[in-house]
């Protein structure tokens, strides 16, 4: 229905500025200790972008486009494994003027000031490791408006999104609507955000709990707390509190935190180090103790030049006593750019339990990725 809208609008038409533009990307992925090749893949994201100028500084635009991939799995001890799917990527028609925007249809919306560990990842999918930042979107509408203090308001509307989200652990009720929205606004040398959202949870995608569970569906409401400054460094939190109005003990409240700061030394180039602490907890009530799952990181980046840049991520379990490595190298030559990734990590990834098809780095191994931008 979304994409019939996109194409039958009456106010977009081919006289208007329009542009052709895609990704295109390839991978190989090897875990020595199983197969020389464990991951190959194919991937291209074909996209139409049109807009209208408008009067009075107004403008209509409209963008489209797919997800196409091909992967086969290899192991030393199984049989090979295919997946080939082709879906849309995003789907929406904007209306926009100066300080408003009106969006509807498949598109991203994320916020917040966590850049690793993101408790407010309520509407995306996005791996920090992942080098090209893939995620699926969500139907949705979605009102922004912004005042001359750069304060901006956020209203929202979600329908047809089944599937988790973000840090979701049960979908969605099927034909239910999800709403919320947010206020951003300046407060000294940064800025603070206040979320809020809802939605109706389907117990059954939680066999674990779904037969003892006696509502068909599971009201939840989030509230998010962010802020970000510059100082000396750069410091920033966010923070989410979930409650779902059930009788089952231990999912009536989650609550997540982060806390991180990043600075650029003067070295060479410029090394830019980041880090983040973060918790996970689900206590009885809102604001009483409990045990959780902690997490911290480092991010180093460093360009070796115009062309050249090496980056390093490093996490730590310390819930269950394990460390997460990944390190990249980047060359970007005009339209194409390379990644080639090693990682040493669990066999069972924790850090993330939604992830791309070809971003997934538990184990030790490397991975080549070629990417074409048109």
């Amino acid at each position: 229905m979304v994409f019939s809208l996109l194409f039958t609008a009456p106010c977009i038409t081919l006289s208007q500025a329009w542009r052709l533009q895609g990704q295109a990307s390839t991978w190989l992925t090897s875990h020595p200790e199983e197969s020389l090749i464990s991951q190959a893949g194919l991937r291209y994201i074909p996209g139409l972008s049109i807009r209208k100028e408008l009067e009075n500084d107004k403008a209509m635009d409209l963008e489209v486009s797919l997800n196409a991939f091909a992967a086969a799995s290899f192991t030393s001890s199984q049989r090979a494994s295919y997946e080939t799917r082709i879906k849309p990527y995003r789907g929406w028609i904007r209306f926009s003027s100066n300080s408003f925007e009106a969006r509807i249809g498949l598109q991203k919306i994320n916020f917040g000031s966590a850049t690793l560990f993101r408790p407010l990842m309520w509407f995306d999918k996005i791996d920090p490791r992942d080098p090209l930042q893939l995620t699926d979107g969500v139907y949705a509408f979605l009102l922004r408006y912004y005042f001359l203090n750069n304060a901006n308001i956020w209203l929202w509307g979600l329908y047809g999104n089944h599937d988790t989200k973000g840090w979701e652990a049960a979908p969605t009720e099927k034909n239910s609507m999800e709403y919320g929205g947010r206020i951003q606004t300046p407060l000294w040398t940064g800025e603070l955000g206040i979320s809020y959202h809802h939605r109706e949870v389907d117990p059954s995608g939680l066999p674990s709990v779904s037969s003892i569970m006696q509502q068909s569906f599971v009201p939840e409401d989030r509230l998010g707390l962010d802020g970000k400054w510059d100082a000396v460094i750069g410091i920033w939190f966010e923070a989410m509190l979930q409650h779902q109005q059930t009788d089952i003990p231990g999912m009536n409240y989650q609550r997540l935190w982060t806390l991180g700061a990043d600075y650029t030394f003067a070295v060479g180039n410029g090394l830019n180090v980041l880090t983040e602490y973060f918790r996970s907890e689900k206590p009885a009530e809102p604001f009483a103790s409990a045990n959780g799952l902690g997490l911290s990181a480092l991010s180093l980046s460093y360009p070796l030049g115009v062309v050249d840049r090496l980056s390093a991520i490093v996490y730590r379990d310390w819930t269950n006593q394990e460390w997460y490595r990944l390190v990249s190298w980047q060359q970007t030559y005009d339209n194409w750019i390379i990644y080639l990734l090693g990682f040493w990590n669990p066999d069972t990834i924790q850090l993330s339990q939604n992830q791309t098809s070809g971003t997934s780095f538990a184990g030790t191994g490397i991975q080549l990725i070629i990417v074409f931008n048109h």
